[in-house]
């Protein structure tokens, strides 16, 4: 049985199948809304994803629509109901950038995710001490260190423990491996961050590659990003990481694809999954030989 994928994929899920309904129909926007006594906004709002759709105002809407198979009906209203859930990362939005949020209800749904890294280990493989290491350096309330980690956590619980897991690739520059984060507070965090990397790329349905140094400049170098792919719901999501915060983009195909054909690129760079993972432990052999004793 699939996990259940989440109220922000149902709810792209349910309007791609509105919109979809509503133009096999012949309708548009206004005739529903005029038929339906809803203001025009209503329906933009819905179709938009940017409110949910009660029970009762879809199954008005369908029947208006020519809707009659039951089956649709309820599937329909099960994607409704489920649109309308809270997600378990609601309790730390206000903790969280509103574009990382709404990344975060797409990713609980993805089928796949590709992660390009250039400086750090990518959030779904960082260690505890890791994310502690790099969070307090970034965020002066230890209130809202702590909720960021907790939320670090839980994501990849979500990710790694569901039913059908998401087929993840993820290309590391080889900065991220080198960087001793934490290092002045525990010399060690390095080293066992490096053989989490390697524990999580021993399962089946994950592909970790490194492109080293000597490959020179690449596209990667402008910035973090990740893609995911979608078995049904929206046709991609990218998202863009910075300082500043994230930059997210759903189904818009022409900067997906672009997007999509630099990771091929970025892969082309990186050695093989193999020689990638001889690398990542040579570095962290490499580490604890540098390490003391007594640290």
């Amino acid at each position: 049985m699939a996990s259940d994928p989440g109220p922000v994929v149902q709810r792209s899920r349910l309007t791609a199948e509105l919109q979809r309904i509503r133009r096999d129909a012949g309708k548009t926007q206004e005739e529903v809304a005029r038929a339906l006594d809803w203001s025009p906004s209503k329906l933009i709002r819905i179709e938009g994803g940017n409110v949910g759709i009660s029970t009762t105002d879809l199954q008005a809407l369908l029947r208006y629509c020519g809707v009659t198979d039951e089956s649709r009906i309820r599937d329909l209203s099960k994607l409704a109901r489920g649109a309308r859930t809270r997600g378990w990362w609601d309790p730390y939005k206000a903790d969280l950038d509103s574009a990382y949020a709404t990344y975060l209800g797409y990713e609980l749904g993805a089928s796949s995710i590709r992660w390009f890294s250039p400086l750090l280990v990518p959030g779904l493989l960082q260690t505890e001490e890791y994310a502690r290491a790099l969070t307090i350096e970034y965020l002066p309330s230890a209130v809202a260190v702590e909720a960021v980690i907790e939320v670090r956590l839980l994501r990849q619980d979500k990710v790694f423990n569901r039913e059908d897991r998401p087929q993840q690739h993820y290309v590391l520059d080889e900065a991220v491996i080198r960087r001793r984060v934490g290092g002045q507070r525990d010399p060690k965090i390095m080293p066992r961050q490096l053989a989490r990397i390697l524990e999580i790329a021993r399962m089946p349905d994950v592909t970790i590659e490194l492109i080293p140094f000597d490959k020179g400049s690449h596209f990667g170098l402008l910035g973090d990003f990740t893609l995911l792919g979608f078995d049904s719901g929206p046709a991609g999501v990218l998202y863009l990481e910075n300082a500043r915060g994230g930059d997210l983009t759903v189904a818009d195909s022409e900067q997906i694809a672009a997007y999509l054909e630099a990771f091929d690129h970025l892969r082309q760079l990186a050695l093989p999954e193999e020689e990638s993972m001889a690398f990542i432990e040579a570095v962290a052999a490499q580490m604890r030989d540098e390490t003391p004793l007594d640290a």
